[in-house]
């Protein structure tokens, strides 16, 4: 039997890192698709996946390096843009989407994976549009698509539970807006799951599944949650609109934008949904709670 060539962009990313060693152990041969990689992140690729450095938004590179591929995955994100225009988001999810389907379709590669996001096409959001707009380039491509749509992804490193433990080891009081914004966080390793078994099944392709974990969470339940898990006694303030939308505007300038107006935008919007995608692809989703100490282990 032929061995499958899966190439991945953004596999040197938080999911693709464990999407890479899953196919890797399930005898696929990975390639890995990215711009740059410094030398940390060339540490932590799996043995056995190969590497090449490119421009992922350039078709001609793509196509190049698409020859001999059985399918493609495109993980490729970010979760802020420099400036508030949506530009970024823009070139990161719709123009590299673009590149990547007419590679794909110069070079007869049919089946694509797409990671998309829970909300997507959705409210005001610069990101959510852009994810919605890549969708809807994904639908219209032609190939053998199949897009996965998660909650906030929760895992060793994440920008979830990382991201508030970071806030929570100085902060005795976190002010936080849209406390009441509800979410439905997803385990990477379901995630993951999900994309090796849409990738074995065909009845996946011309899906779209949304990928949530069991439990309902509040945005403060998800801060106070990742202040127990380090035994920390800190008090999470919900804050009124007009404070919330102004901690964001004052965040738009922080270093590394603990909370950006886009971020604000987002929260608008519960990212919950009726849809239990996993279970469409048979796999049993797994509640985050039990997973905070491997969590926070890895942050």
């Amino acid at each position: 039997m032929t061995q499958r060539h899966v190439v991945i962009l953004g596999g040197t990313g938080f999911v693709g890192r464990h999407l890479v060693a899953r196919l890797l152990q399930g005898g696929d041969r990975v390639t890995v698709l990215s711009r740059g990689v410094d030398a940390a992140k060339r540490r932590l690729k799996p043995q056995g996946a190969s590497l090449i450095e490119g421009d992922v938004a350039d078709a001609d590179f793509l196509a190049a390096v698409l020859d001999d591929a059985d399918a493609v995955v495109n993980l490729i994100g970010i979760l802020n843009e420099k400036g508030d225009r949506g530009d970024g988001f823009e070139r990161v999810f719709v123009r590299i989407t673009d590149a990547l389907i007419d590679a794909m379709q110069r070079m007869g590669v049919r089946r694509l994976l797409q990671m998309s996001a829970l909300n997507a096409g959705r409210g005001e959001s610069h990101y959510l549009q852009a994810r919605g707009r890549a969708e809807q380039h994904v639908r219209a491509s032609g190939l053998d698509w199949t897009l996965l749509r998660p909650s906030v992804i929760a895992g060793p490193g994440d920008g979830l539970f990382c991201r508030f433990d970071g806030l929570l080891k100085f902060a005795p009081v976190l002010p936080i807006g849209r406390a009441d914004a509800r979410f439905q966080p997803v385990w990477v390793g379901d995630v993951v799951q999900a994309f090796a078994k849409a990738l074995d099944e065909p009845r996946s392709i011309g899906q779209s599944y949304d990928l949530v974990g069991p439990d309902v969470m509040t945005l403060k339940q998800i801060v106070k949650l990742a202040a127990h898990g380090r035994g920390r006694h800190r008090v999470v303030l919900g804050l009124p609109t007009s404070l919330g939308k102004l901690q964001a505007e004052v965040g738009e300038w922080l270093p590394g934008k603990p909370i950006s107006r886009d971020n604000w935008r987002s929260l608008q919007l519960d990212s919950v949904s009726m849809e239990d995608g996993l279970r469409r692809l048979n796999l049993m989703p797994t509640p985050v709670e039990p997973k905070l100490a491997e969590i926070l282990a890895g942050c």
